[in-house]
């Protein structure tokens, strides 16, 4: 755009030649020529089109020097595309055909043309600032970028070893109470069962009878307590990791994109499954590539095991049974898929609270 707006006004300048000339229709008609060559090297963006549109220009000016009027604009567009080949022949025009006529029109025209290559170099150096400009601000965005994603990377990775440390607590919460309170909780019992069977007052009977009833019920809470404590400790990416890690029969990629608030019965079900297809695949697939994706939804729990082995006997095997069996328990839809390939594909709503 600044440059139609450079040589719209090198057009206006150059009709400042009236002054020193008259407008007829030689004048008029080199008008259009120069604003068709100047529009014509604007719109088609060809080094070849402009070296021929230049020739062309030149060669008319020989024989109407009317043209040579229009100079600067001339001039302008040959700084454009570097052509100086051609700048060099229409200034040798201009000297050879407007000097011998004017001496004060050739010095209009120079003086045009020294604003001519002003503009230009001012217009270069604008495009050049304006390049550089977009080009540290595309970098300055790719960098924002580049610093949220790993800002949103670090804050998963802290997350995430903030999950791993809570789980690992959780179960040496679960170990340790299972060694010393269930240990003393057992030891306490089996004591009052000896005492219970020495015991030869009829009085402390009733008493030991609700010792040790206290204690079972103790020992009975310690062991739920323990139990839930080591299912919340499971880690589903670890234990699907882990399995995947361990399983050489083909390479294989493990898709994982799950929240921490995972049901244990949902990661319970999906590592027996994913257990179940794998040793399917060793057992009856000749396949070369294995695909796992574990994705959480908004609504619902996703999992994928996809091969890209030939189906042998997959379609009603145990295994497979078992599988719909879990999920149906859960609520939710297994689909076997046998083209290009196997693929399990399940889904299991998440429960409303």
């Amino acid at each position: 755009m600044k440059r139609i707006l450079d040589q719209l006004v090198l057009l206006i300048f150059s009709f400042t030649t009236i002054l020193l000339t008259h407008i007829d229709t030689a004048f008029i008609i080199s008008f259009l020529t120069a604003v068709i060559y100047i529009s014509a090297n604007y719109f088609v963006d060809s080094r070849k089109f402009h070296f021929l549109s230049s020739a062309f220009y030149i060669l008319l000016a020989v024989f109407f020097p009317v043209l040579l009027y229009f100079l600067p604009a001339v001039l302008y567009t040959c700084l454009w595309y570097d052509n100086y080949i051609g700048l060099a022949a229409v200034c040798v025009t201009a000297l050879c055909r407007i000097l011998p006529l004017s001496w004060p029109l050739f010095l209009l025209l120079a003086f045009g043309c020294g604003i001519s290559l002003l503009l230009c170099f001012q217009t270069d150096r604008y495009e050049q600032l304006e390049q550089r400009f977009k080009q540290t601000r595309d970098d300055s965005t790719e960098r924002n970028l580049l610093l949220k994603e790993k800002n949103h990377a670090l804050l998963e990775n802290q997350d995430y070893e903030v999950y791993t440390a809570t789980l690992k607590e959780r179960n040496r919460i679960a170990r340790e109470i299972h060694d010393n309170v269930g240990h003393m909780l057992t030891r306490s019992i089996l004591m009052t069962g000896a005492i219970r069977t020495v015991n030869k007052e009829p009085a402390l009977e009733s008493s030991l009878i609700q010792l040790e009833e206290t204690l079972n019920t103790a020992m009975t809470n310690v062991r739920e307590s323990v139990h839930d404590l080591h299912d919340e400790s499971i880690n589903l990416k670890e234990a699907l990791t882990g399995l995947t890690d361990t399983f050489t029969f083909c390479p294989i990629h493990l898709d994982y994109d799950m929240g921490y608030d995972v049901p244990r019965d949902i990661k319970y079900s999906f590592i027996t499954i994913v257990k179940e297809a794998l040793n399917n695949i060793i057992r009856h697939s000749n396949a070369t590539d294995v695909h796992i994706i574990v994705r959480e939804h908004p609504g619902l729990y996703q999992l994928v095991i996809e091969d890209n082995g030939t189906v042998k006997s997959r379609g009603s095997g145990l295994g497979l049974t078992n599988m719909k069996d879990r999920v149906e328990t859960l609520r939710g839809t297994m689909q076997l898929q046998t083209e290009k390939g196997f693929r399990i594909f399940i889904t299991i709503p998440k429960r409303e609270d």
